[in-house]
C-alpha cells in the first residue's frame, strides 16, 4: 500500500478528461492526502520522454497512447497483450508495468445494468475500445461476435485481438447493419454523433451499450430507451476502469466507488449546464 504518490492522465486531446475528478475523489475519500493526480497533454512522440520525466507512481492513458506505450513497458499483463493496448501504467522502482482496465470497466458497466450473459453481440467500430469490448464479451461467455466498420481493411488489429481471445469474428460494413441486428446486445464504440444515423435501426435491439458519456443521452441511446431496451452509457465504464486503476496504483482494495461516481456525475452535470448557458 502506498501512502504517497504522483499520478496523471496522459493523452491528446486531454482537457476533457474526467479522470482527475474520479481519482482525486477517491484519494479524498480514502484519506490519501499524499497523492496527487495531474492532467498532461501528450501525444505518441512525447510519450517516451513523459515516462522518464518524473517520479510517477501511476499513469492513466487515453488515445492515442494505449497501443504506443506497449514497447516502452517492462511487463505487460496478459489481458493488455491480448487486447493490444494498456490504459494503465504502474511504476515499481524503475520498472513500468502495463495493465488494461477498460475491459473491467465494460464488464462492470454491463453487470450493473443486469446484462450478465448475452448470447450474441454486435460491436460498432473497430478501434481500441472495440478490442476491449471483445475481451469483455469473451469474459461474459460470448464466443462469437460481429464487428461493423466503415472500412474492413482497417479492422486488422481488432480482428487479431479476436483471434488471440478465441472469439470468432465476422467483419461487416454499415450498409449491412439492418440484417445484423438479431442480437441480444449492441456495443457502440463510435464517437459522439457518429452513430446517430443508425439510431432507428439499433433501437429494436434488447440492450445497447454506448461508450459515449457526454453529451448524454446520445440519439442512439435515446432511441433504444424509448423503444424499451436496456441502455448503458459510457460513464459507468469510465468509472469502473478508474476504480481498478486506483486499486492498482495505490495497492488498496477499499476504493470508494460511490464517492467517485458522485464526483464524476457532478462534473458531467456542471459541463452540461455550462454548455446550455453559452
Amino acid at each position: 500500500m502506498r501512502t504517497t504518490g504522483r499520478a496523471a492522465v496522459l493523452g491528446s486531446p486531454i482537457t476533457h478528461s474526467l479522470s482527475p475528478f474520479l481519482h482525486r475523489a477517491a484519494y479524498a475519500a480514502m484519506g490519501l492526502t499524499g497523492w496527487t493526480y495531474e492532467v498532461r497533454e501528450c501525444d505518441e512522440a512525447g510519450l517516451p520522454a513523459m515516462l522518464e520525466a518524473a517520479d510517477w507512481s501511476g499513469l492513466s492513458l487515453t488515445m492515442p497512447l494505449k497501443r504506443a506505450v506497449l514497447p516502452l513497458l517492462d511487463t505487460v499483463s496478459d489481458l493488455a497483450v491480448a487486447v493490444g493496448g494498456a490504459n494503465t501504467v504502474v511504476f515499481d522502482g524503475n520498472a513500468r508495468h502495463g495493465h488494461n482496465t477498460d475491459v473491467y470497466g465494460i464488464e462492470q458497466a454491463l453487470a450493473e445494468a443486469g446484462i450478465a450473459a448475452p448470447r450474441s453481440a454486435l460491436v460498432l467500430g473497430g478501434g481500441a475500445t472495440a478490442a476491449s469490448a471483445l475481451a469483455a464479451l469473451r469474459g461474459l461467455g460470448v464466443n462469437a461476435a460481429t464487428l461493423v466498420v466503415r472500412d474492413p481493411a482497417r479492422a486488422g488489429e481488432t480482428a487479431g485481438v479476436a483471434e488471440r481471445l478465441g472469439v470468432a469474428l465476422a467483419v461487416e460494413t454499415f450498409d449491412k447493419l439492418d440484417a445484423l441486428l438479431d442480437v441480444d446486445l449492441v456495443i457502440s464504440t463510435l464517437p459522439g454523433g457518429a452513430a446517430d444515423a443508425f439510431a432507428g435501426q439499433v433501437a429494436r435491439v434488447p440492450a445497447l451499450f454506448d461508450v459515449v458519456y457526454a453529451p448524454w443521452p446520445t440519439r442512439l441511446a435515446a432511441a433504444a430507451e424509448a423503444a424499451g431496451g436496456t441502455v448503458v452509457g459510457g460513464f459507468p465504464m469510465l468509472l469502473h476502469q478508474a476504480v481498478r486503476q486506483v486499486e492498482l496504483m495505490t495497492g488498496r482494495s477499499d476504493v470508494p466507488v460511490e464517492a467517485m461516481r458522485a464526483a464524476g456525475e457532478a462534473e458531467i452535470l456542471r459541463r452540461a449546464t455550462l454548455q446550455r448557458d453559452d
